[in-house]
């Protein structure tokens, strides 16, 4: 590890506040007019299909609060394409849907203006409906350990080129969170210390009243942690190094049981996107070939389909995105 270098670069920090500073800082990378969708193809941007089984999912919660009014929270809303679809799917419904999206970057021009735009997090115990995260959590930025040469675990300190070294023992919380949920046992593992995400997400299921709160993203539970962590970098669509100046997107796969955990007790399921959406109703299968022969139209219309539900659901690619969903019951008495 270098020190040859001049400038901001020579700034040593944690990885938790490099990333802040690189994604969400004065011209931070989620900061850019372009967007996520500039630079990665994600389940929302990859088919409309996406779009229609958020509004299932929304229409079951609508019907387990016994409402036709709902309200729909999408976290890390990008530039509000989740919302528009689902609005745009639920038109012909009873549904009254409530959007509100919560995203750190300025509203776009030319948003629907049914959508409420917010930096923050609804207050505690304010919604009833669903509360939507797609690939929000893995982009709350997190401090990174490494395991040194005697087996102590120690903070990674980084530059603004990317440049590591190690720094000062994990204490306090960190090395609790660390012995319960990633424990290094090796010199030279390393692991992402999931906290602030913890945290973010019982904050996320705490702003329900009664509903649903669902996380959607690549994830990991202690049982399979990847022994020298995942932290990596996106750009234009290619991974590449994860260099903290704001050139890249920075992120790391998310320890999602202890994120379940700390939800506020609220009743916890975690399954794959592809069981998530099978259930919902959006499958790869190809449509009869008869159907070619008496509506060629429509046969091709399904074929489109089908090969967009199966990149939603496909084995090692979106379709190995976890789901997690914490339920929250209306209060009773």
């Amino acid at each position: 590890m270098t020190d040859d270098v001049t400038g901001e670069t020579c700034q040593w920090q944690g990885w938790r506040e490099a990333t802040e500073r690189a994604l969400y800082g004065p011209g931070g990378f989620y900061r850019r007019p372009e967007g996520p969708a500039g630079h990665f193809r994600t389940s929302v941007h990859a088919s409309p299909l996406f779009a229609g089984a958020v509004a299932r999912l929304l229409g079951e919660v609508a019907e387990e609060l016994g409402t036709s009014e709902v309200a729909l929270v999408d976290v890390g809303a990008g530039r509000g394409e989740l919302l528009t679809a689902v609005l745009a799917a639920t038109a012909r419904t009873d549904l009254v849907v409530r959007a509100y999206a919560v995203e750190r970057a300025a509203r776009p021009a030319g948003l629907d203006p049914r959508i409420t735009w917010t930096d923050r997090l609804p207050e505690p115990g304010s919604v009833r409906g669903l509360l939507f995260a797609n690939e929000w959590l893995d982009n709350v930025p997190v401090d990174v350990a490494e395991a040194d040469a005697a087996g102590v675990a120690r903070y990674v300190e980084v530059r603004a080129d990317g440049t590591e070294r190690l720094g000062a023992p994990v204490a306090g919380p960190d090395a609790e969170w660390l012995a319960r949920w990633w424990p290094l046992r090796e010199p030279g593992a390393r692991a992402e210390i999931g906290r602030p995400r913890d945290e973010a997400w019982a904050a996320a299921v705490g702003s329900l009243a009664a509903g649903r709160a669902v996380a959607v993203d690549y994830a990991h539970v202690r049982d399979s942690r990847p022994p020298f962590g995942t932290l990596t970098g996106f750009r234009a669509g290619r991974e590449v190094p994860p260099v903290p100046d704001g050139s890249c997107d920075v992120t790391a796969h998310v320890a999602v049981d202890a994120c379940a955990e700390a939800g506020r007790g609220a009743a916890a399921e975690l399954v794959t996107q592809r069981e998530a959406l099978h259930r919902l109703g959006v499958s790869g299968g190809r449509p009869p070939l008869s159907l070619a022969s008496t509506d060629p139209a429509g046969y091709v219309r399904a074929l489109a389909s089908a090969g967009q539900a199966a990149e939603l659901t496909a084995r090692g690619g979106l379709g190995d995105f976890h789901w997690l969903t914490q339920k929250v019951p209306p209060a009773t008495g």
